[in-house]
């Protein structure tokens, strides 16, 4: 068995390994980390051999933090990252290159289709009907997106939305409210077989599904980092954050908004930002708390997602892609019998 993975922000760990009579054995760690001193290596492969193969990652990055000698020194990696790599493999988890990769980069359509598309795609790729797919959003007027399990009056004020005739919509993911006026943020959906993140956590598989967008913003001098669970920071503030639903059918979407040009002002009159969530961001102003990726780059948004769509090419591979219009009817469908109704929108009231 084999299994991969990066590390986020680190190196790629790779393993080898064998399973007998429900028993890990001839366990090979290997990757382009940096270790010290030489003979932690066996070290290491002596405490995974020999543990049972229903072993959890914690379970298994427990053994080797047991088993290293107290000098040593783990770059780009850690006993946790082998750990996931040991349950990729018995989990035969796919890898990012095994897939031929679609890119859609469509002209603008309502907040509602979009959130209709996302859980539209996400169903075709479970039924492998369509490719592992990557989406930006493009769209024409402002509005909220809540989290599925939000409360509607908690998080939107509706005499702010009514004054900036901002669209108030919720998703089928989790997390927190999205403020997304028109050309002011870049988001992007991620529809992937769960295979794809086999034997991560849902904490591993956000900075995973993410690691390509940090190595863009880091391409264009933005110091970017992931900041679990679900944020993409910088040295100079919060520029973003993700959200996940996966399907029983065997599909993941993973999906994140990151700010280019926010009006704080304006975002604070449409959300209900109470001084917890502000605190918890370690800011004061809500205005300030996410920042913008123009004033980070000086490139206009188009500029910034030809970068990102650049740097998921060389990593991954992808061509250009489409949605079809199968496709594009059923989440029409979609918008008029769900995400449109008041029953939808006020399903937490």
């Amino acid at each position: 068995m084999h299994g991969e993975y990066k590390v986020p922000g680190g190196k790629l760990v790779v393993v080898d390994l064998e399973v007998v009579d429900g028993v890990i054995q001839d366990f090979r760690l290997a990757g382009d980390f940096f270790l010290e001193p030489d003979d932690a290596l066996p070290l290491i492969d002596a405490a995974v051999n020999g543990l049972p193969a229903t072993t959890d990652a914690a379970g298994i990055a427990a053994a080797v933090r047991a088993a290293l000698p107290e000098d040593a020194v783990l770059l780009g990696f850690t006993p946790e990252a082998v750990g996931v790599a040991v349950r990729r493999a018995l989990s035969r988890a796919s890898t990012w290159q095994e897939y031929d990769w679609e890119i859609i980069h469509e002209g603008p359509i309502s907040p509602n289709e979009h959130l209709a598309l996302d859980q539209v795609l996400t169903e075709e790729v479970g039924a492998g009907r369509r490719g592992p797919t990557l989406r930006i959003w493009e769209w024409d007027q402002p509005a909220v997106v809540i989290g599925s399990f939000q409360s509607l009056k908690n998080e939107v004020d509706p005499e702010g939305a009514a004054k900036y005739g901002v669209e108030v919509v919720r998703r089928i993911s989790g997390g927190g409210a999205m403020f997304m006026d028109a050309g002011a943020i870049i988001s992007y959906s991620l529809y992937v077989p769960t295979d794809l993140v086999q034997g991560m956590t849902f904490a591993d598989s956000y900075a995973y599904l993410d690691e390509w967008v940090i190595e863009a913003l880091k391409s264009l001098g933005i110091e970017a980092y992931y900041q679990p669970l679900n944020d993409i920071s910088s040295t100079k503030g919060k520029i973003g954050g993700a959200a996940q639903k996966r399907l029983g059918t065997g599909s993941l979407l993973h999906h994140a908004t990151m700010s280019y040009d926010m009006d704080g002002e304006k975002m604070v009159q449409v959300l209900r930002i109470g001084r917890e969530k502000m605190s918890d961001k370690g800011t004061t102003s809500a205005a300030k708390r996410v920042d913008p990726l123009r004033s980070q780059t000086g490139l206009t948004r188009a500029e910034i997602i030809d970068r990102l769509i650049a740097t998921f090419t060389k990593l991954y591979g992808a061509h250009e892609g489409h949605v079809t219009a199968d496709e594009r009817q059923r989440a029409q469908d979609l918008v008029a019998s769900k995400f449109a109704t008041r029953e939808w929108l006020e399903r937490v009231p």
